[in-house]
């Protein structure tokens, strides 16, 4: 299963860092992804690391604001968002893979969580 937390309410220009705890997968994740959803639009990729090399995607909308990363066991992905801005509001969504895949491709992506809420407003 996957659980999200971390989300909130946070003014322009602050930070967030989500987490994404997957676990009792039959075989282990590759890839994790955070996709996210604003107000009004379809769901697109935000980041993605492989677990295998540690090597990490981002939209472009939050190169050099986001960063993506695991702990030790590998069993956490966070989500470091800096520097908010409005258009970031969305529902976040932590998915997993379990074979390998690089990018945003949401048929590859086979364990999703519920979503967490992030609301960035002044």
């Amino acid at each position: 299963q996957i659980v999200e937390s971390g989300g909130g309410l946070v003014q322009p220009g602050g930070s967030l860092r989500l987490s994404c705890a997957a676990s009792g997968f039959t075989l282990p994740w590759t890839t994790i992804a955070w996709f996210r959803r604003a107000p009004g639009k379809g769901r697109e990729g935000v980041s993605y690391i492989v677990r295998a090399d540690q090597s990490t995607g981002y939209v472009d909308s939050v190169k050099g604001r986001f960063a993506i990363s695991t702990d030790n066991a590998k069993d956490t992905v966070f989500l470091q968002m800096d520097s908010l801005k409005l258009e970031d509001t969305a529902v976040y969504y932590c998915a997993a893979a379990v074979d390998y895949t690089l990018g945003f491709r949401e048929f590859e992506y086979s364990h999703w969580g519920q979503g967490t809420q992030v609301t960035v407003s002044s």
